[in-house]
């Protein structure tokens, strides 16, 4: 009989808990919780950075401690720069490039490439180098420290582009 094993991990401790049944094997589901799926290619999820130099990403997501913002800035470089006192942006792109200036200096991000911006810090993202769309996920981290955010800084260091 096969086994499966489950890894749980709560307060950052992991237990490892061996079971007969895939626990997805389940008999009965009630209730109106669902998984949540986004298709972030949709050119239905259009935010206002798309084509507006003053526009904003669209956030698709908000708890406590992050909030997960859309942008496709394609056209237009932002006309504004923001400095965010609240929260460290770790910055994804999905596809196309984005070319990013802040104060502590300038990089294009290409599909497949992520960056944290330090809460605190000047920046503001212009269109990269690309005839596609730009796809960014921006997820906004509230922690007042960056260690927290950046805890495997010693494996991106040694992958770093």
């Amino acid at each position: 009989m096969k086994k499966y094993e489950e890894k749980i991990t709560i307060d950052g401790r992991n237990i490892s808990v061996a079971r007969t049944d895939n626990p997805t094997n389940v008999d009965y589901i009630a209730g109106d919780l669902k998984l949540l799926t986004y298709d972030i290619t949709d050119p239905k999820l259009k935010p206002e950075n798309f084509d507006k130099p003053g526009g904003t990403p669209m956030t698709l997501f908000k708890a406590d401690s992050l909030r997960v913002d859309l942008s496709k800035r394609t056209k237009e470089p932002m006309d504004f720069w923001h400095r965010s006192c609240d929260f460290h942006e770790l910055i994804f792109c999905f596809k196309g490039s984005i070319i990013w200036e802040t104060e502590l200096g300038n990089t294009e991000l290409k599909a497949g490439q992520m960056m944290i911006i330090p809460k605190g810090i000047a920046h503001r993202s212009t269109p990269g180098q690309t005839e596609s769309e730009n796809i960014i996920v921006e997820l906004k981290i509230y922690s007042d420290s960056i260690e927290e955010v950046v805890q495997g800084i010693d494996i991106a260091q040694r992958v770093r582009v």
